[in-house]
């Protein structure tokens, strides 16, 4: 399971994503990027990034450590600014926590990661279907002279689906990766090479103890997922069938 801290102070808002993320220290000595349950693009976006975090994490791509940050309900009263005490408000209790990376820059070309990390990066996309990794918005950083992935919850659309309509695994496992505007893809060893020394590293087990770590406030059951271990064995589905069907999504060699 993920570590819960607690929020002791709030920082300030980053105002470069849609969601206002914001700067908390906790009370692990810690600062934080918390990503607040009570924003606008859902907690599905929640599930997301701890999903296709950890999964970086068990593929030896760089990111940054995932909690469940703590949030009192006082906080809100301290902050000036109306649209983050409205936030604050939105998102008592739990919400994640991104360790925040001192000194990091954003990713402009001139520091590449080598071949295998570019690939491992490029690999993790194309099997989580996460378009958000262009030159308009590469959600990497450079941090201690390597290549940080962050910031996943445009991956893994399929449950934004989820009530409406019950779960077509059929669908996200067929789904095509275009991989000419990824940001990494001139630097990157091959998608089918890296495949091979990636997957099998994701078992089902390793899978399941990902899913796990999703804190259960933050799942939706629907009426055919009626409960959260169902929701839970959903997402394992999803995840184990997709890699099992790479030629879906790999395509030809780059």
């Amino acid at each position: 399971m993920l570590e819960t801290v607690t929020a002791c102070r709030y920082v300030a808002p980053l105002r470069e994503g849609g969601s206002l993320p914001g700067l908390v220290e906790a009370d692990d000595l810690g600062t934080y990027v918390v990503k607040f349950s009570g924003a606008g693009q859902g907690r599905k976006v929640l599930v997301a990034e701890v999903l296709v975090g950890q999964i970086a994490r068990h593929l030896g791509i760089p990111t940054p450590r995932l909690v469940v940050i703590d949030l009192p309900t006082a906080i809100a009263r301290y902050e000036a600014d109306e649209e983050v005490q409205d936030l604050l408000t939105a998102s008592p209790g739990h919400n994640l926590g991104v360790d925040f990376l001192p000194g990091a820059f954003g990713y402009d070309g001139s520091r590449t990661p080598s071949a295998e990390d570019a690939g491992a990066i490029l690999w993790l996309d194309a099997y989580t279907a996460n378009v958000d990794r262009t030159w308009a918005n590469p959600n990497l950083v450079v941090w201690h002279g390597r290549t940080w992935a962050i910031d996943h919850g445009a991956a893994l659309w399929f449950h934004h689906g989820w009530p409406s309509r019950p779960p077509d695994v059929g669908r996200f496992v067929a789904q095509p990766f275009d991989p000419t505007s990824h940001v990494l893809l001139p630097v990157a060893a091959p998608l089918a090479q890296t495949h091979e020394r990636l997957a099998p590293v994701l078992t089902d087990n390793v899978l399941r103890e990902v899913v796990a770590e999703v804190p259960e406030e933050w799942l939706e059951t629907t009426g055919s997922l009626p409960d959260l271990d169902a929701v839970r064995s959903a997402y394992v589905e999803h995840l184990a069938l997709r890699l099992a069907s790479p030629e879906a999504w790999i395509g030809a060699e780059q």
